[in-house]
């Protein structure tokens, strides 16, 4: 028989088992950061109708969509996670309770060129507060909140969570009689960073805006220092536009409420240049960077929108959100060094040989590992001593335990760390004290190790 040659798709990841594990710690330590604010799990299908996914998509959207025929049904994969929810929450709107408080973990899909750190199958790890007719500033102001304690909690430090507000664009750009190319004004200047103040110019230019109205934008753009200096700058435009002045007063209440939050203003800073999704986000706007490796670009993005289920219903449902790309990060942060590969990654924290063909001491003694919260394993394979310990080895199982004749005739069992070469002859109880000295300590630590500066 010819064999097919096994293959992984390109844009598509697969992890050995000790990434898989470092990779799912990840996973979980956000579900449990998100669920301290009251966030409940959520879980939409891979699969809709493709009308459902497209209602607000078209243009690059429908051509990356994974999009097929069963029978008669036109389907497609989700591209994203914030669809679906806008599907859910018009759906279910009667049986939910609103503020609905939502977090959801799980696959999306995009048919886009696969290279180096984008991927055509990614995990996105979204939360979201929906409102009904309106949601209160506060929510806006808990959002980075959110994302320092899930950073802070997978083992990061070196970040910044950039905000700005979208209402204080559009009103500046309408001062500026420019409010038809506020659009492609902030498309430009969302590259200020990567092509400098003369090429965004030069693009303003070609667009059409005056030599003097670009070098007042890119003024506006670059206004820096504190949080409070900045709002300080802001402040002087104050009084001229209706739309400005309401996106001024919601930036001011966002960072009034930072360190009742918890977030340090290290951790935090105002940033003019910061617009996201020109037509969906309305309010307040997030992207989070890696202080040491700005390259990577936005960590963690999201914002405020008016109306998510538009397309679903006519009921008004503001709200705000945010969105980690969970596959891009875990393999840029794998190709910078920041995975912490000394984190117990082993599938189980004691294997035990049983060495007498009667195995019930071992089984029993197995289950009162598991009984304890251990994570025990049965090796029953026929084979010779030195490869059962490599296989011990090469799985990195801390210890080892061992039940032959001598230990069932005295109550006894064999156990063996397998980091110092120790080994005790010891009753089942002390054996599993003895256990949870070590693992306890080797499950703690972050799935990230920032690299010291």
């Amino acid at each position: 028989m010819e064999h097919i040659k096994p293959r992984t798709l390109s844009g598509f990841m697969e992890l050995l088992p000790a990434r898989q594990q470092l990779f799912d710690r990840m996973v979980d330590t956000l579900r449990e950061t998100y669920s301290l604010y009251g966030f409940t799990p959520l879980d939409t299908p891979l699969i809709e109708s493709s009308d459902i996914l497209l209602a607000k998509g078209g243009g690059e959207t429908e051509k990356q969509i994974y999009r097929f025929s069963k029978g008669d049904a036109d389907l497609s994969l989700r591209f994203d996670l914030t669809v679906p929810l806008a599907k859910y929450v018009a759906l279910h709107y009667n049986d939910l309770n609103f503020p609905f408080r939502r977090f959801q973990v799980g696959k999306v899909y995009r048919g886009e060129r696969a290279q180096r750190g984008r991927f055509r199958e990614f995990y996105q790890a979204d939360i979201d507060v929906i409102g009904d007719g309106a949601l209160d500033i506060l929510n806006e102001a808990e959002i980075p909140a959110i994302i320092y304690r899930a950073f802070t909690k997978l083992g990061l430090s070196r970040f910044r969570i950039r905000v700005n507000n979208r209402k204080i664009l559009s009103g500046f750009y309408a001062l500026l009689q420019l409010s038809e190319k506020s659009g492609e004004i902030m498309r430009i200047v969302d590259k200020l960073e990567k092509i400098g103040d003369a090429k965004v110019k030069t693009l303003l230019q070609e667009e059409g805006i005056s030599s003097d109205a670009a070098d007042e934008i890119l003024r506006f753009t670059n206004i820096t220092g504190t949080n409070e200096e900045v709002l300080l700058a802001l402040r002087s435009y104050e009084g001229k536009n209706e739309l400005f002045d309401a996106g001024l007063e919601e930036l001011s209440a966002v960072l009034s409420n930072l360190s009742a939050f918890g977030v340090p203003e290290s951790n935090f800073a105002v940033d003019l240049t910061i617009a996201r999704g020109l037509d969906y986000y309305t309010g307040t706007v997030y992207e989070t960077v890696m202080l040491d490796h700005p390259e990577i670009g936005s960590i963690c993005s999201g914002g405020r929108y008016d109306n998510l289920a538009e397309y679903y219903t006519d009921r008004k449902l503001p709200g705000v959100g945010i969105s980690i790309g969970l596959t891009r990060l875990f393999y840029v942060l794998g190709e910078q060094g920041y995975l912490n590969d000394a984190l117990l990654t082993a599938p189980a924290d004691v294997l035990i040989f049983p060495m007498t063909d009667d195995p019930s001491q071992a089984i029993s003694f197995a289950t009162e590992l598991r009984n304890a919260g251990l994570r025990a394993q049965l090796y029953t394979e026929q084979k010779k001593f030195k490869a059962k310990m490599g296989y011990a080895d090469k799985q990195g199982i801390p210890f080892v335990v061992f039940i032959g004749e001598d230990e069932i005739q005295s109550g006894m069992v064999s156990l063996k760390n397998l980091q110092t070469g120790q080994q005790l002859m010891l009753l089942p109880s002390q054996a599993i004290t003895e256990i949870w000295a070590v693992i306890a300590s080797l499950r703690q630590g972050n799935p990230i190790c920032e690299k010291p500066l």
